[in-house]
C-alpha cells in the first residue's frame, strides 16, 4: 500500500507531481484549521506543510506520521520537539527562496532610495512636477547594514556590492570563513545600526531575537537611515518603530513581514508615508513557490525511502 501524504493547501505542480511519481498517494485538505489537519492527517504518513502550524494537538491525532516537509524555510511554528520526541523527521527548504527574498530586499532598499511610491502615485495623479519637488538618493557609497549573515543576508551583500555600496554585517553564529570578503564584519549590532544607511534584518524568528529592533535600536540609526525586514515580523517592535518614522528618528522603513499575519492595516505603521510595507511575499515568485514544493517533497520521499534527508531540521532517534 502506497504511502499516503497529506497537502492542506495547495501548492505548486511540481512538488505534487514528484510525490506521484515516486508512487505516493496525495490527500489534499479539507481546510487549514487546526480541527481539519486534525481530522485530516489521521491515516497520513506525511505533511507537506505551507503555513500551518504544526501543533502537539495535529501529531497526537497521526499515530502514522513519519515525515513533516515544510514548504519554505521557517520553522518557528512548528513543534519541533515534540515531533522529535516522537520520532517524526521535519524537513524543509533552504535552497527554495533566498535567492526570491533577497531580490525583494533589494527592491525595498531602491524603493526607499527612491521614494517610488510617493513619485509613483502623485505621477499617476497628473502631478508631473513632482520630478523637482522630491529628490531621492543613490545607493553608490551608501552603507549597507546587514543583521544576519547567513544564506539571504550573503546573497543580499552579493547584489549590493554591484551597486557600488560599503558592506558590514553582524553574525555571532556564522563562521568567518563563510562572511564575504567584501563585507566587514562588526562586533556588535550596535555598530551595524550606528554606521548604516540601510539596515537589513536576516535573522529567523527565535526568543532571543523577539523585538531585538526597538526604541534603543532605533535611536541608534542615522536620521537619514532606512530599515529593512523581509526576515521574521516579530523581531521588529512595531510599536517603537511606528514612533520613530514619526518623530524623524528614521527616514523610513521598509517591511515584508508583521508581528501579527495578517496585519491590522487599519493601524497607524499604515498611514505613514515613509513606511513601505509588502504582504510578506517576498519569496512568492513562480520559480521559488516551484522549489519550495519541490524540495520539500523530496524530503518526504528521502525519509520515507529510508534515507537521510538532504536538509534535516531535527533528527529523530527512533
Amino acid at each position: 500500500m502506497a504511502y499516503k501524504v497529506l497537502i492542506p493547501e495547495e501548492i505548486a505542480p511540481e512538488g505534487k507531481e514528484y510525490l506521484r511519481e515516486k508512487g505516493y498517494e496525495i490527500k489534499m485538505g479539507s481546510g487549514l484549521t487546526e480541527d481539519d489537519i486534525v481530522r485530516d492527517v489521521a491515516d497520513c504518513d506525511a505533511i507537506l506543510i505551507r503555513n500551518q502550524p504544526l501543533t502537539r494537538r495535529i501529531i497526537d491525532a497521526a499515530p502514522k506520521l513519519k515525515v513533516v516537509g515544510r514548504h519554505g524555510v521557517g520553522v518557528d511554528a512548528l513543534d519541533i520537539p515534540y515531533a522529535t520526541e516522537k520520532g517524526i523527521w521535519i524537513t524543509n527548504a533552504p535552497l527554495s527562496n533566498y535567492k526570491a527574498v533577497a531580490e525583494h530586499t533589494l527592491f525595498l532598499m531602491l524603493s526607499c532610495a527612491k521614494y517610488i511610491h510617493v513619485v509613483d502615485r502623485e505621477f499617476h495623479a497628473g502631478n508631473f512636477e513632482i520630478r523637482n519637488s522630491l529628490m531621492t538618493i543613490e545607493l553608490e557609497g551608501k552603507t549597507l547594514g546587514l543583521l544576519g549573515l547567513g544564506r539571504i543576508g550573503r546573497s543580499v551583500a552579493e547584489k549590493a556590492r554591484v551597486f557600488g555600496m560599503n558592506i558590514v554585517g553582524y553574525d555571532p553564529y556564522l563562521p568567518q570563513e563563510l562572511v564575504p570578503s567584501y563585507v566587514k564584519r562588526l562586533s556588535t549590532k550596535e555598530e551595524v545600526l550606528r554606521e548604516a544607511d540601510f539596515v537589513s534584518l536576516h535573522m529567523p524568528s527565535t526568543a532571543e531575537n523577539r523585538h531585538l529592533i526597538g526604541e534603543k535600536e532605533l535611536s541608534l540609526m542615522k536620521p537619514t537611515a532606512f530599515l529593512i525586514n523581509t526576515a521574521r515580523g516579530g523581531i521588529v517592535e512595531e510599536g517603537a518603530l511606528t514612533q520613530a518614522l514619526k518623530a524623524g528618528t528614521i527616514a523610513g522603513c521598509a517591511l515584508d513581514v508583521f508581528e501579527q499575519e495578517p496585519p491590522d492595516t487599519t493601524a497607524e505603521l499604515f498611514q505613514l508615508e515613509n513606511a513601505i510595507l509588502t504582504p510578506h511575499n517576498a519569496a512568492h515568485t513562480w520559480e521559488s513557490t516551484a522549489r519550495m514544493g519541490l524540495h520539500a517533497a523530496q524530503g518526504i520521499h528521502e525519509v520515507l525511502s529510508g534515507q537521510e534527508p538532504t536538509w534535516p531540521v531535527n533528527h529523530p532517534q527512533k
